[in-house]
Order: structure tokens, then C-alpha cells, then sequence
């Protein structure tokens, strides 16, 4: 399948940023499917293709091999819930492109010494999206990114970002920052 991309004005930018994870099962039929202990629904839209491109990466060990790296360090909530441990592609960070199926971080957690992938996190440096007098806020495919300005708990530059938890079910919804069906409570940094 071809994926759209979506391109934006901008130059490059170097910069660290986040990720997302987790455990679920996707059937590899028509139509796919997301199952967690309590629920299962189809997924549709930015969802679909998120679990179409990072099928591949629920092996973590997978992930690695094609660029991601472990950011080595679990987000966890301001009150309830975390997102889980980033693994980042810098090589996609500072392009000025966004891909439905190959997002900046995949977001894992870590259970029963295993990292199950839960989730991915679209990210955008604000100052390659305004670059060129650009003064809206970035979309794909319907989905409203989150600004978060500097200075931030993650040390970086001012960003725009977009999770989706296609993995890990997340009651407040799928575009949701913060998933409380995810914790950090058995990660152990390396």
C-alpha cells in the first residue's frame, strides 16, 4: 500500500523528541482489528494505518534494526497514566514530511521483562512547521497535533506532537497524550 505523505514547508532541524508503546493483536485479515482485554472495535483512518506500518515493530528487537532507537527512559503521567517509553527514528525527526505508517516514535511499556509496543507518537519541530510564515497547526489526516512549548519536562525545542495508541487501548481516546491503561511501573533503565 502507498501511503500518502504529507509535506510541509520547512528546513531541517536536529533535536531529540518521544515515543509511544505497547501490547495488543491485530488479525492480518481484510480488515483490522485491535483487541485488549476489554474491548476490541475496527480501526479506521490515521488508526488503521498506524497498526498497517508498525505490525513489524511489536518485536522490539525489529524496531532497533530499522532505526529506532531507546530513548531509555518511561513518560509517565501528570495524574493518571503514562505514554511509555520512546524509541525514536532521528532520521525521521527533522525531515519535513509526515507519514501515516511510519511515525517519528513507537511507544512501548514495559511487562514481565518485555517491551510491548503500545502506541506511536507523530512529532513535529514547531520551527521546521513554521518555517516559511506557516501559522497553522499541523494536521494528519483529521488529527489535530498537541503544541507543547519550551521549556518542557523533555528538554527539547518547541514541538508539535500526535499520539495514537493503535496497540493499547486507551479510554480517554486514541488521539489522547496521556494513556492510563499504560504505566512505567516495571521499567528498568539499562
Amino acid at each position: 500500500m502507498k501511503c500518502k505523505r504529507l509535506h510541509l514547508a520547512g528546513g531541517v532541524a536536529a533535536a531529540t523528541l518521544l515515543a509511544v508503546t505497547s501490547a495488543a493483536t491485530a488479525d492480518d485479515s481484510h480488515s483490522v482489528h485491535r483487541l485488549s482485554s476489554s474491548s476490541s472495535h475496527e480501526a479506521y483512518g490515521l488508526e488503521k494505518e498506524v497498526i498497517i506500518g508498525t505490525r513489524p515493530y511489536r518485536d522490539v528487537a525489529t524496531a532497533e534494526a530499522a532505526g529506532w532507537v531507546n530513548t531509555q527512559n518511561c513518560v509517565s503521567g501528570p495524574d493518571v497514566g503514562a505514554m511509555g517509553v520512546h524509541f525514536v527514528n532521528f532520521g525521521l525527526v527533522p525531515d519535513d514530511q509526515f507519514d501515516p505508517q511510519q511515525p517519528e516514535a513507537l511507544i512501548y511499556e514495559m511487562r514481565d521483562g518485555r517491551f510491548r509496543l503500545v502506541g506511536v507518537e507523530f512529532i513535529m519541530l514547531a520551527d521546521i512547521w513554521h518555517a516559511g510564515g506557516r501559522t497553522d497547526t499541523p494536521i494528519l489526516m483529521g488529527q489535530l497535533f498537541h503544541y507543547n512549548g519550551a521549556p518542557n519536562r523533555y528538554g527539547l525545542p518547541p514541538f508539535y506532537a500526535l499520539h495514537v495508541w493503535a496497540w493499547r487501548d486507551n479510554p480517554h481516546g486514541t488521539y489522547s497524550n496521556w494513556n492510563p491503561n499504560v504505566n512505567c511501573d516495571q521499567f528498568v533503565a539499562p
